[in-house]
């Protein structure tokens, strides 16, 4: 087993979830400044991309999808994810992966989206483990001396921890990301830490590492989770949502004043429009704002307007006015 740079963090570490038009390079570059990564008590330890499609990225279309695989030297470690159906692909892409200078390629095995298991990716692969297999095996023979991480969920309709799990173990990836709920439980359901730990217990002696994820509120809520689950790592998603500050061990993001928590929007805003101008909609940054734009007088006001800009200075226009409003 390759376990790379996976094998130097301390524990429990803290890692970046991929998710869909949020975790992009400029969202990524907001949390590794505000969040002091690469400092003393700053974070996160691992950062990942957002999901890209295996046979986007080796269709006409892949320099579009080029984009979602940006990333700068103050995000390292940064981990690639990689979703799709044929191990070939994996393979190819895995390479590109590699060849791109990342420091690890994930598989995704866990999305719900319908638009994805259609393709036969994502939480489809767990009603398909020969299948899961060969793309792990493959996926590792692309990424030479990068490390291969797969994450998943507990099962597809009911919990699989003793079949699906043992599947993907077996093939010994260098870490497994848990999602604490099945495919069918959505995100309707409180993620399980005891099945979690029962997964951490199964890999004991496997060499695999085990980070957990689901339902993470803060950085104590995700060492203490760590601490009664045995995780190695924990994975945070919906946490960090409005809040760049979230990985770092000596701020309190409660107390970050309004006017800063808006500033930063802005530059989050103003970054996304330069790295993704004529490439994604700028709609794409607003759901942010309902994040951001929370937990205050007007808040509600002031965000109904903000889904009426239709680029960085209608922002910066609207947030500066509300805040002279404030002052007067």
């Amino acid at each position: 087993m390759n376990a790379g740079f996976w094998g130097q963090l301390r524990k429990p570490f803290f890692a970046l979830a991929p998710m869909a038009d949020v975790t992009d390079a400029a969202f990524r570059s907001i949390i590794a400044r505000y969040s002091r990564h690469g400092e003393l008590n700053g974070g996160p330890d691992v950062f990942y991309t957002e999901f890209v499609s295996c046979a986007g990225l080796l269709s006409e279309g892949r320099e579009i999808l080029s984009s979602d695989l940006r990333y700068s030297e103050a995000e390292r470690p940064i981990v690639a994810q990689l979703f799709g159906s044929d191990p070939l692909h994996f393979y190819q892409c895995a390479q590109l992966i590699a060849e791109l200078g990342f420091d690890g390629v994930d598989i995704n095995m866990g999305c719900p989206d319908r638009s994805v298991e259609k393709q036969g990716a994502g939480a489809a692969l767990i009603k398909d483990p020969a299948r899961a297999q060969a793309i792990i095996r493959e996926t590792k023979r692309g990424a030479g001396d990068l490390p291969v991480s797969v994450k998943t969920r507990l099962g597809y309709r009911e919990n699989e921890i003793n079949t699906w799990i043992m599947v993907l173990l077996a093939e010994q990836p260098a870490a497994l990301i848990v999602h604490g709920r099945t495919r069918k439980e959505m995100s309707k359901v409180p993620a399980r830490w005891d099945d979690i730990a029962r997964v951490v217990d199964i890999a004991r002696e496997s060499g695999t590492l085990i980070i957990g994820n689901g339902d993470v509120a803060s950085l104590e809520d995700g060492i203490e989770k760590a601490r009664l689950s045995g995780a190695d790592g924990v994975m945070v998603g919906r946490g960090v949502f409005g809040n760049p500050w979230f990985f770092d061990k000596g701020a309190s993001p409660d107390t970050i004043p309004l006017e800063k928590r808006l500033r930063v929007m802005l530059e989050h805003t103003r970054l996304f429009e330069e790295m993704f101008a004529g490439m994604k909609n700028f709609s794409v940054i607003k759901k942010h704002y309902r994040a951001y734009v929370s937990g205050f007088n007007g808040a509600k006001e002031l965000r109904m307007a903000l889904m009426q800009a239709h680029n960085a200075d209608d922002a910066d226009r609207i947030v500066k006015n509300f805040i002279c409003d404030i002052k007067h």
